[in-house]
């Protein structure tokens, strides 16, 4: 019979060593980073469905603009069709009174069309408005985001450095990442 032998490695040696003894720098350290990686996945979420919602915003602006555009080529159509009207009621033989009834019509056309032009400007300036309000937003979750990484990382290397200090500036990079969170929460 052949007995078989395993020589640990000084990795799992040290390894089976601080779980023993109960390492509780490194499980705090542990429990500090999943806290802060969760932290971190809502952080990312939010950035993410700001941006989308931004893009969306300006979307609606720029389809609301065009509208608009559209709009203001209608009335210029109109006070085309208007000076040529009120020209040809000038020309002997025309019908006068016809083309006097065509000038007014046209002059009503073209000042619903300027109204509606001017409310679509004023719905593609509010989506503008709206859109960089939430732009604002997402660069300060984004910021929290990168400050989450950042603690993320110094917990990282405070593990493996071992230095006390170190975790304080890894929860404090976390304790930023809370605050830039809050303010893009209150839009600030």
């Amino acid at each position: 019979m052949s007995e078989s032998f395993e020589v640990p490695s000084p990795h799992e040696h040290h390894v089976e060593h601080a779980h023993k003894s109960g390492d509780s720098f490194a499980g705090r350290i542990a429990v500090m980073t999943a806290v802060m990686a969760t932290v971190g996945a809502l952080l990312s979420y939010q950035a993410g469905s700001t941006e989308s919602e931004a893009a969306m915003n300006k979307n609606n602006a720029a389809i609301k603009k065009t509208e608009a555009s559209n709009q203001w080529n209608y009335y210029q159509a109109k006070s085309s069709r208007e000076n040529l009207a009120e020209l040809a009621s000038h020309i002997p033989g025309m019908d006068v009174a016809h083309y006097s009834a065509e000038v007014q019509r046209y002059k009503v056309d073209k000042e619903a069309a300027k109204a509606k032009a001017e409310a679509l400007e004023v719905q593609a300036q509010a989506w503008d408005e709206q859109s960089e309000r939430v732009l604002h937003s997402h660069h300060r979750w984004a910021q929290a985001m990168m400050a989450i990484q950042m603690a993320i990382s110094l917990a990282a290397i405070t593990l493996l450095t071992r230095k006390e200090w170190l975790q304080k500036v890894s929860l404090g990079a976390g304790g930023v990442s809370i605050l830039l969170g809050v303010m893009a929460w209150l839009n600030l």
